[in-house]
């Protein structure tokens, strides 16, 4: 909860970041807001400096309200039991599969040295937030960069809105602890 006047605090930035790293489904409420004094554009720029402050969180979504006059309250209750199903989703593997081909087939998995990233097979274990496990030839290849990719091209076909993602790479041999 953003307090509209004051714009982000550090204050906020360490709760948004306690809230990301416990992998809660979250919103960036902005309150206040009727006491803003508004111009041309002003929503869009305060929305721009809330996600450029709380980058970290780019999947949450920001919501304008007035807590005083009611504005768009009943608008926060929606959104909640939206980002609490999204936290709750179940993928098939069948599913994450055809969207990891796809992906794949648009950007290659990454190569060091002559030695290529062979991605196996996605599969979900867990949710709230949503957790999956990708197995491949081996881990140390798979930069974080591709897998931001496969975390953005997660988000693009199935939503995910609100939600952290927690994504474990294992290697062929990797037991579970």
């Amino acid at each position: 909860l953003i307090d509209g006047r004051d714009g982000v605090t550090d204050q906020d930035t360490k709760i948004a970041g306690l809230a990301h790293e416990a992998g809660k489904a979250s919103i960036i409420v902005v309150n206040k807001w009727d006491l803003v004094e508004k111009e041309t554009g002003t929503l869009e720029k305060m929305r721009k400096d809330v996600m450029r402050d709380l980058s970290f969180m780019s999947y949450a979504p920001v919501l304008f309200i007035s807590a005083v006059t009611g504005q768009r309250v009943d608008r926060l209750y929606e959104l909640i039991n939206f980002v609490n199903d999204q936290s709750a989703m179940r993928i098939s593997t069948g599913m994450l599969n055809n969207v990891l081909a796809d992906a794949q087939a648009r950007v290659q998995p990454p190569s060091d040295k002559g030695k290529r990233l062979k991605i196996y097979y996605m599969t979900q274990t867990g949710v709230k937030p949503p957790n999956f496990v990708v197995f491949c030839n081996r881990a140390e290849l798979f930069h974080f960069s591709y897998q931001r990719y496969l975390e953005n091209q997660l988000r693009a076909t199935f939503g995910l809105e609100g939600t952290p993602i927690r994504m474990v790479i294992r290697q062929k041999g990797d037991k579970e602890a």
